[in-house]
């Protein structure tokens, strides 16, 4: 139906203890047939998720669990065709989703993707002691260096991994140890 141009997405951890956390997706689309209508977003997580779940453009109209998954059907406000692009911005927040002292983020690549960029925002006073990133069905690691970690102004960490054309139905677990 689509390809993705570039997603982005950014888990911040707001507490020290994990209990609270907001995540942020942009997601660059063109899609690849005539007459579209509906977008379908996903979700999974320990914890409460998609609490005060938002999104542009688009509105959610539908939700519905498969496994450990929550898709939510978004209703576009205008009929997309072949070529059209949307930048879809996604936001929700989650409680009690990262209590255990270590803790993942994964993001599943199920439609052809040009661009990945995966970021994690770690509060002040408890930031991780290891952070690596694994492509679980290729069976690779990565080591997150220096370059990929950013002090924010108010001390807080940015841990970044981006990758351009991800496999298709790879998974990426971003991994830490607080």
């Amino acid at each position: 139906m689509y390809h993705v141009l570039d997603y982005q997405s950014t888990l911040e951890l707001l507490d020290e203890t994990g209990r609270f956390a907001r995540f942020e997706k942009q997601k660059k689309v063109e899609y690849l047939q005539d007459n579209i209508i509906a977008h379908q977003d996903c979700a999974w997580g320990d914890g409460k998720i998609l609490l005060n779940y938002r999104c542009h453009p688009g509105r959610a109209v539908d939700r519905y669990r498969s496994g450990y998954k929550t898709y939510i059907l978004l209703a576009l406000h205008e009929v997309k065709n072949r070529g059209d692009v949307d930048s879809f911005h996604i936001t929700w927040k989650m409680k009690d989703g990262f209590l255990k002292p270590d803790g993942f983020w994964e993001t599943i690549i199920s439609q052809k993707t040009r661009q990945l960029s995966i970021n994690i925002i770690f509060p002040k006073k408890r930031l991780p002691l290891r952070v690596i990133v694994e492509e679980t069905n290729h069976r690779k690691t990565h080591i997150i260096t220096s370059e990929e970690r950013n002090v924010l102004p108010d001390g807080r960490l940015k841990v970044s991994w981006a990758k351009k054309n991800p496999r298709l139905f790879e998974n990426y677990l971003m991994k830490w140890l607080w």
